[in-house]
């Protein structure tokens, strides 16, 4: 069954607007995207408003859900602040020297209600949710974070995965999933399971060649739904896959939910280097440990001769972790199989258990899985 824009519109019908009138009709809905039973848009007002929208916003995303034929929906409230307005003042800043080891992290004090870290709350059933990240793109973050995934699932542990680069998902694509999660009793989604994963993605509801021209609040919305209306079950460990940057995305997840470390992918050369150290920082200030660094593509060695070639460098990001007193997780170098398995929806650690590069995510999990320990017993 076929879902129209006139179907969502009579099903915001009833859905009042803190100013007393219809949805439909309070002259703040973007376009609705209708396609395959999903259904996105977004509810813009002024930022001074957005606390009123929320509960709006809550409505109408339940009443476009119950309309039949829609397995997603998505609504996002976009709050901007009008020309002139008085910006909030900013956060005092706290000056610190380095990057704390995450065997030293300190729990933050309770923050005050009006922090947006005062929103923080655990999923239930997931003991520990970690953040793969990355200063910059094309250093080989989702593959790292997938087969990093695998590696502590052989370590015993059980793994999700969700993928929230919105702009450029490539979960599908590096396990080869292409049917779409359904929605429990609950209306909530159904992660998708394999290679005794819990994967989750939001390419999983667009095309892959669907341009997702979306603005900040969206991009917040659709990860905090991905985090908390998604049926994860009972894991010892969930591995984000970030989208590249310090943006919007890993303050979301930062302020949604407790996270117990992250993991920085780097190449070793030297311009990758400089967006690692902005990766870092993020997470010192928003007072997330470190689990460590991980140099990927380190070295190229041909499968022919067996010569070893530095092509982006080698040893700066141990250099870089020694430097910032963080956890160095190892090496991974730059391989054909890695790449052929990857385009091929088998990554390596699951197509080539017994062999080398299989051997060396399962390494860096060990060492993930070591600095959790505590967190994951005590779940």
């Amino acid at each position: 069954m076929s879902v129209t824009q006139q179907q969502v519109l009579d099903g915001l019908a009833k859905v009042m607007s803190p100013r007393g009138v219809a949805l439909g009709k309070a002259g703040v809905l973007s376009t609705i995207s209708v396609g395959d039973g999903k259904v996105f848009f977004s509810i813009n007002v002024d930022a001074a408003e957005a606390r009123a929208w929320e509960s709006t916003r809550a409505e109408a995303e339940a009443a476009v859900r119950a309309i039949p034929g829609v397995t997603a929906a998505m609504v996002a409230l976009t709050a901007e602040r009008k020309a002139g307005a008085t910006p909030p003042p900013p956060p005092p800043h706290r000056h610190a020297q380095g990057v704390p080891h995450v065997s030293s992290h300190r729990p933050p004090q309770q923050p005050a209600s009006g922090s947006p870290m005062s929103k923080q709350a655990e999923i239930p059933g997931i003991s520990a949710v970690i953040a793969v990240a990355s200063g910059k793109g094309g250093v080989g973050k989702s593959t790292t974070a997938l087969n990093l995934a695998l590696g502590l699932r052989d370590l015993g542990l059980r793994v999700g995965l969700l993928d929230a680069d919105i702009y450029g998902p490539s979960v599908p694509r590096l396990t080869g999933i292409r049917e779409k999660p359904q929605l429990n009793d609950e209306k909530k989604m159904i992660p998708i399971a394999r290679f005794g994963l819990a994967i989750m993605s939001i390419g999983f509801l667009v095309e892959e060649d669907t341009a997702m021209i979306w603005r900040g609040p969206m991009v917040m919305s659709a990860i905090t739904q991905m985090l908390r209306d998604v049926a994860w079950g009972t894991l010892d460990v969930l591995v984000v896959d970030m989208p590249p940057g310090t943006g919007d995305a890993q303050l979301t997840l930062a302020q949604n939910v407790p996270l117990k470390g992250a993991v920085i992918i780097s190449t070793p050369q030297d311009l990758s280097l400089i967006d690692a150290r902005r990766g870092l920082a993020m997470f010192k200030k928003v007072n997330v440990p470190v689990l460590g660094i991980v140099e990927n593509m380190s070295y190229f060695q041909c499968p022919q001769c067996g010569t070893r070639s530095d092509i982006f460098g080698h040893g700066g990001a141990r250099h870089e972790a020694e430097r910032l007193g963080v956890p160095f997780l190892g090496e991974v170098p730059l391989h054909m199989s890695i790449r052929i398995t990857s385009d091929s929806g088998t990554p390596v650690v699951e197509s080539e258990p017994d062999g080398p590069h299989a051997a060396i995510y399962r390494a860096i999990g060990a060492k993930v899985r070591e600095q959790l320990q505590g967190v994951i017993a005590a779940a």
